[in-house]
């Protein structure tokens, strides 16, 4: 499913999947909820302040261990929820794959 006109595929979560937002440096930590996410971002609802996400790029840890994760930057915030773009090894945004662009055309004519 392509939400808000969005250039990659987007899942929409159907559960609370809790995962944590880190400083790059390991400083500080954040609890947050993955609302959606694609290849390319995600879109988190924030708990806690806010004001640590000034340092513009850190981790969004996918799992307790902190084995999977993604480096990302903000793109935007509104109150709680927050936008990352992440970010690859290079230090380049993500790109949308063909693969996913190509679904994302089928999925949207269906």
């Amino acid at each position: 499913m392509k939400l808000d006109g969005r250039k990659a595929f987007r899942v929409r979560m159907d559960h609370k999947q809790s995962v944590n937002l880190m400083g790059s440096d390991g400083t500080w930590r954040r609890k947050c909820v993955l609302l959606d996410v694609s290849q390319s971002g995600a879109k988190i609802e924030v708990e806690g302040t806010l004001d640590v996400l000034q340092a513009k790029e850190f981790f969004l840890l996918l799992s307790s261990t902190g084995l999977a994760y993604r480096r990302c930057e903000l793109v935007w915030i509104d109150g709680t929820t927050a936008g990352v773009h992440f970010i690859t090894a290079d230090g380049k945004r993500r790109p949308v794959s063909a693969p996913a662009a190509a679904a994302q055309t089928s999925v949207q004519s269906k």
